[in-house]
């Protein structure tokens, strides 16, 4: 997933960005298995010694001590890092890399881990629920593979971040039209989307837990099915109506629309059928462009829609798998097709919860960064000053190009291309040109007052 994440953000950013985009996705995976070891997994999954405080948070096996479930361990904290790299997405070309720091350390450490403790430890006060009537029917938060507590909260953090960094410079113009700002590579950011996509396969086949006992294989096979079908359902309903409405054919808003299709499958692939998946396809699909409308209009820059991707997404999810789903007194749907007035209560009391818990969720993520993204603001290392954004994180914060442009070789100077060494043993070389035509690289030559130089250091020297 996190290489997904990273091909499909350097695609979507411009060029001279292309570096520090690729050094945030790589180094969250790393960050983020600190944070987790050191105190996520503690805060999601360690028992708490005071009774009434385990509904809220663990309080335990900080550090990695007496984990007994390795496997759980890094299944969970490949869900933490997937939930803190979403918000890379929407403040791309613009952050501090200080800022990336920290939402990496805050997000996995301790956003994530108290929101999975509340929905899925089985202690947890959403997983817990409410009892209905006479107690024969309990609700639960219904989330198989992190469609609220990894998505609807990166989603959450992405638009405040978004927000409050302001759009880039120059995306939105004074007289109120939109400045195009493309990413570079539309072959990279769809190469990155193709990832995700088979990423989502495993995260919610894999969520199902156990294929050993018999028919558990059917199941995790079912999920990874009506994962693609969501998925599917969500873009080519996009695809369409964006047919409609601009004539054109884009890839870029299919693959954004099909994985939100399959971030809303994330909360009940297992339990949903063929019409299920319709339903929550189309329906995020819909959601998507919507909500991807209506950040432009509130003049909003997410460069990567990671607000309408993933809150879209997440949210419908949550909604969608207490409509559709076909276990006993779960899905809206099915209870009325059926007109049993108990399972219409209880699948409408479902519904509640679930809608409560996506309001927790909510309040939860914003109420933990707001304060943190405040105090970064205030002492001036949100974002990185307007000289860096305009002419490219890259070089500055990095020292490395994501295409030197040397490395390309075209339309040199063959009669002054051979290597030199000055004065001081550097190694130089005639920067390349972009005219094809040789005199008229010399002429420019003579007009910019001798020939045009590069260094770069080789072998040490």
């Amino acid at each position: 997933m996190q290489c997904g994440f990273a091909f499909l953000e350097a695609g979507a950013v411009q060029a001279k960005n292309v570096t520090n985009i690729l050094t945030k996705n790589v180094l969250d995976s790393l960050i983020t298995i600190v944070s987790y070891w050191t105190l996520g997994w503690a805060l999601a999954y360690g028992p708490n010694p005071v009774d009434n405080l385990s509904p809220f948070f663990g309080a335990s096996q900080f550090f990695g001590q007496d984990i007994s479930n390795f496997g759980r361990f890094f299944f969970q904290y490949v869900f933490a890092a997937r939930a803190s790299t979403i918000i890379s997405g929407a403040v791309a070309e613009r952050a501090e890399f200080i800022t990336f720091f920290v939402y990496s350390l805050l997000v996995p450490g301790f956003t994530y881990p108290v929101l999975s403790h509340w929905g899925w430890s089985s202690v947890g006060w959403l997983r817990q629920g409410l009892n209905i009537g006479d107690g024969t029917f309990h609700t639960t938060y219904l989330d198989l593979a992190g469609a609220g507590v990894v998505h609807l909260c990166g989603g959450t953090i992405s638009l405040i971040a978004a927000w409050m960094m302001g759009p880039r410079i120059g995306r939105f113009l004074d007289n109120g039209q939109l400045s195009k700002m493309e990413g570079h590579s539309v072959p990279l950011a769809s190469l990155g989307g193709f990832i995700l996509m088979l990423g989502f396969l495993a995260f919610n086949g894999g969520s199902v837990a156990d294929i050993s006992l018999p028919g558990n294989g059917q199941v995790v096979a079912k999920a990874m099915i009506n994962t693609l079908l969501c998925g599917a359902f969500g873009a080519i309903c996009t695809l369409i109506l964006h047919k409609i409405r601009n004539g054109k054919w884009t890839v870029l808003l299919t693959m954004n629309a099909c994985l939100a299709g399959m971030i809303s499958a994330c909360a009940g692939c297992n339990q949903m059928d063929g019409w299920g998946t319709f339903v929550t396809g189309i329906g995020a699909g819909l959601i998507y462009m919507a909500l991807s409308g209506l950040m432009l209009r509130l003049r909003i820059d997410d460069p990567l829609d990671a607000f309408a991707v993933h809150f879209g997404g997440g949210l419908w999810g949550l909604i969608s798998v207490c409509l559709v789903s076909t276990s006993a007194g779960r899905g809206v749907i099915p209870s009325l097709i059926t007109g049993d007035g108990t399972a219409i209560v209880h699948s409408l009391a479902q519904l509640g919860w679930n809608i409560l818990s996506s309001l927790a969720i909510i309040i939860w993520s914003s109420f933990v960064v707001l304060p943190v993204f405040g105090l970064l603001k205030l002492i001036g290392k949100f974002r990185v000053p307007a000289e860096i954004e305009r002419k490219g994180i890259d070089i500055w914060k990095h020292g490395e190009e994501a295409y030197p442009l040397v490395a390309y070789g075209h339309g040199w100077n063959e009669s002054e291309a051979e290597e030199v060494m000055d004065e001081e043993g550097v190694w130089a070389a005639p920067v390349a040109t972009i005219f094809h035509d040789p005199s008229k690289y010399q002429q420019q030559q003579q007009e910019d007052g001798g020939s045009r130089k590069r260094t770069f250091v080789r072998n040490g020297h």
